[in-house]
C-alpha cells in the first residue's frame, strides 16, 4: 500500500538525548518523562491537545503503571479524553507506531494522532509468576532485560549469536566490522560539530529532579564510547571464533521521542515551515530464518520500496537501526550499496538503544538530513527481536 495523505509537520517531533543505562535517566518513569517532554513540545508549538484524536504509545520495557500506559500518558499530556493504544515491537516499535498513525490518517480514522515512544532500559523489571507444580512453591522468574537479551525463547540463541550467524552468511571479517564501526563513530561526531548544531535541530533537553532542591538538565547523549582503530583492533570477539566485539554493537539506553502525524492540510497549518513537506509513503515488514535477526531489514526494505514504487537508487538518505555493525554490512551487500552512505550524523550502534524510541529518533534525524540536502526520499530500516524487521519510506520536499 502506498500512502497519499499521511504527513508529518516539519518540527512536529522531537527526541530527548539518549543516556546509557544506569545513567542520568535511570530513575525516571519513562511514561511520565515522555508525557512531560511531549507536553512541552505541544505547548511550544501552540498545538491545542484537544485537536489530537488518538495517542499511539510505544514501549518495550515495562514501567510502573504499565497496565495504564497509553491512556495515562494521554492524560498527562493534558488530554484526559484522548483515546490511546500501546504497541510493543522491540527495536522497530517507533516505526510501527508511525505507520499505525499514517494508516489511520490515510483511512480517515484519525486527523491528528500523536506518536509517543519511550523506554528505560535502566532498572528493568524483575517479574515472577506462580508455579503451582514447582517444588516447594518456587516461582517462575524473569529478569526482563538480561534474560531476553541473552536468549530468544523460540531459538535459545542470544542476540549477538544471531549477529554472528548473519556475519557468517555474509562472509564478513572482524577487520571489516571494526572499520565500519569506526566510520559510524566518526559519522556521529559530525552531528556534534558547531556546538551540536545538527542535533539541536530536533533534540530537546530533559530536566531531572535529583532532590527537592536540585534539578539537572540532560542536554546531550550520555555514554557514547570513543572509538579508535587501534582500540577496536585490540578488542576480542564476544564469542569464540566470532567477528563482533563490544566496539561493534550498541548499548542499552534510556530516552523518549514523539511525533505528530496528520493530513496534508493540517501539516501545512502547524508546520514550523509550511514550505517543507514530509509525507509518509510506505511501510514494509518481514521475519527471516530463525536466529538471523540482523538479516530481517533486507526483505522489509524490499517490501517498503515495492509498496512505494521505488528502487534503492531513488533513495537520498538511509538510516538504520544497527544494533550490530553486521546489520549495515549485510544490508549494503544485499542491496548493492555503499555502507558508508548509510547513517550520516549517527546511528543507534553509537548513541544507544532505548528500544521504543530508537527508530523514532533515527527517522527524525533522517528527516533533518534530507531537509539539509534539499529534499528527496528517506528510507529507515531496522531489525527487531524475534528475527523481525521493518522499513519506512518518507518523501521530503
Amino acid at each position: 500500500m502506498k500512502y497519499t495523505n499521511a504527513f508529518i509537520p516539519y518540527k512536529g517531533y522531537y527526541s530527548t538525548p539518549f543516556c546509557r543505562w544506569q545513567g542520568s535517566l535511570a530513575n525516571e518513569n519513562a511514561i511520565e518523562l515522555g508525557a512531560a517532554v511531549s507536553r512541552q513540545l505541544l505547548e511550544e508549538k501552540d498545538i491545542d491537545v484537544e485537536r489530537l484524536d488518538y495517542l499511539i504509545f510505544g514501549n518495550t520495557i515495562g514501567q510502573h503503571h504499565q497496565f495504564y500506559s497509553s491512556p495515562w500518558a494521554a492524560a498527562m499530556l493534558g488530554a484526559s479524553k484522548l483515546p490511546a493504544i500501546a504497541i510493543s515491537q522491540a527495536c522497530t516499535t517507533g516505526a510501527t507506531c508511525i505507520n499505525q498513525a499514517a494508516m489511520g490518517v490515510e483511512q480517515g480514522l484519525y486527523s491528528m494522532p500523536y506518536v509517543l515512544t519511550v523506554d528505560r532500559c535502566s532498572n528493568g523489571p524483575h517479574t515472577i509468576w506462580p508455579n503451582p507444580k514447582g517444588p516447594g512453591g518456587e516461582v517462575i522468574s524473569e529478569n526482563w532485560n538480561m534474560d531476553n537479551f541473552n536468549g530468544d525463547p523460540n531459538t535459545g540463541q542470544k542476540m549477538v549469536e544471531t549477529a554472528e550467524n548473519v556475519g557468517k552468511l555474509g562472509g564478513f571479517t572482524k577487520e571489516e566490522c571494526d572499520a565500519l564501526a569506526l566510520y559510524r563513530y566518526e559519522q556521529y561526531q559530525t552531528a556534534l560539530k558547531d556546538d551540536r548544531a545538527f542535533q539541536k535541530r530536533y533534540m530537546r533537553p530533559v530536566e531531572i529532579r535529583i532532590s527537592k532542591r536540585k534539578t539537572i538538565a540532560v542536554e546531550e547523549d550520555e555514554g557514547v564510547t570513543p572509538s579508535t582503530a587501534e582500540g577496536l583492533a585490540k578488542l576480542k570477539p564476544l564469542l569464540p571464533g566470532g567477528i563482533l566485539s563490544f566496539g561493534a554493537q550498541t548499548h542499552p539506553a534510556d530516552g523518549n521521542a514523539g511525533m505528530l502525524v496528520t493530513t496534508k492540510e493540517i501539516a501545512g497549518e502547524v508546520s514550523e515551515d509550511a514550505n517543507v513537506s514530509i509525507q509518509v509513503i510506505s511501510y514494509g515488514y518481514a521475519r527471516v530464518e530463525k536466529a538471523h535477526m540482523p538479516a530481517a531489514p533486507v526483505p522489509a526494505t524490499r517490501m517498503a520500496l515495492a509498496n512505494a514504487g521505488l528502487s534503492i537508487q531513488d533513495i537520498s538518505v538511509i538510516k538504520t537501526h544497527n544494533p550490530f555493525v553486521v546489520n549495515d554490512l549485510f544490508l549494503a551487500k544485499e542491496l548493492d550499496i555503499d555502507p558508508k552512505n548509510i547513517n550520516n550524523f549517527g546511528s543507534s550502534m553509537i548513541f544507544g538503544h532505548p528500544q521504543g524510541p530508537t527508530a523514532t529518533r533515527l527517522i527524525i534525524e533522517g528527516i533533518e538530513e534530507t531537509v539539509l540536502k534539499g529534499g528527496g526520499y528517506l528510507l529507515w530500516t531496522g531489525c527487531a527481536a524475534g528475527d523481525c524487521g521493518a522499513a519506512l519510506v518518507l518523501k521530503i520536499s
